[in-house]
């Protein structure tokens, strides 16, 4: 999917949500449990989808819930993939980052086997780890930017002789990268100060933003300072929308509803 073909799909849809699948089992409610875990974890993310999938332009698969379940996870991501419509954009959060050879198969992996749109990568070890994603057509590598743990502290944040943040270097420096037209960035929401200043550094690229709901992000917040006429957004929930206390029964109405409080903001900041 190129970028023309999201931004069509966010002002059909009125909508730049990602819903992040993000399958915990000791978090789906025990009467949703079936016979096995991957049958559980296929299952929820099926329903997930169904209840939720015109209210939102891209779905992100957090890898670590389904390696989690061993050689099965994926199959388990096959099986979730099958089930999402073609016109969604598919992120694998894999986080990946190694040197050529290694991030080559990396690609293959996700690309050409698992068919994923885009996949999350840290930056770290520079462009040759990153270049053999973006060498495959249609398809988007997410760089790891400014995160939302806490965490990001220790690093992203630390200042450099030239007087930048190290997130901000990186930012700077792959966008002189060949192909960099195919890069977003990911953008904690917790950060919405340095939102403004990031979105200045690449007016033109999509930033994934996870940190909305569970972890304090505040949406309005973040669409005010990193929108543009294009929208440039992924806004990413995962927690915040798959659980709840509500009764099995009653489940995946509430999933949805929780989606329709976010889609209905975001359609605010859509021409």
């Amino acid at each position: 999917m190129d970028k023309q073909q999201l931004i069509i799909r966010i002002k059909k849809k009125k909508s730049f949500l990602c819903i992040g699948l993000d399958p915990d089992l000791s978090r789906i409610p025990v009467p949703l449990h079936l016979d096995t875990h991957e049958n559980t974890v296929v299952q929820f993310s099926k329903n997930i989808i169904a209840a939720t999938s015109d209210l939102c332009v891209a779905y992100k698969l957090n890898m670590a819930f389904f390696e989690a379940l061993g050689p099965k996870g994926w199959l388990v991501v096959e099986k979730i993939l099958q089930e999402i419509s073609k016109d969604q954009f598919t992120i694998a959060d894999a986080k990946r980052g190694d040197i050529g050879n290694s991030s080559k198969m990396y690609a293959r992996a996700f690309f050409e086997n698992l068919g994923f749109d885009a996949v999350t990568i840290s930056p770290y070890m520079g462009y040759d780890s990153v270049e053999p994603f973006l060498k495959f057509p249609a398809k988007w590598v997410i760089l790891l930017a400014l995160t939302s743990n806490p965490g990001s502290e220790d690093l992203q944040l630390r200042k450099l002789e030239n007087g930048n943040l190290l997130y901000e270097e990186v930012i700077i420096l792959s966008q002189k990268w060949n192909m960099s037209e195919k890069l977003m960035y990911v953008v904690g929401a917790t950060h919405p100060n340095e939102l403004k200043k990031i979105r200045s550094l690449i007016p033109g690229s999509f930033i994934l933003i996870p940190g909305i709901g569970a972890q304090g992000g505040d949406l309005r917040k973040v669409i005010s300072a990193a929108c543009t006429s294009e929208i440039g957004l992924l806004i990413n929930v995962s927690r915040g929308i798959l659980y709840g206390t509500e009764s099995p029964e009653n489940y995946f109405k509430a999933v949805r509803e929780r989606a329709k409080v976010y889609q209905t903001i975001m359609q605010q900041f859509i021409p």
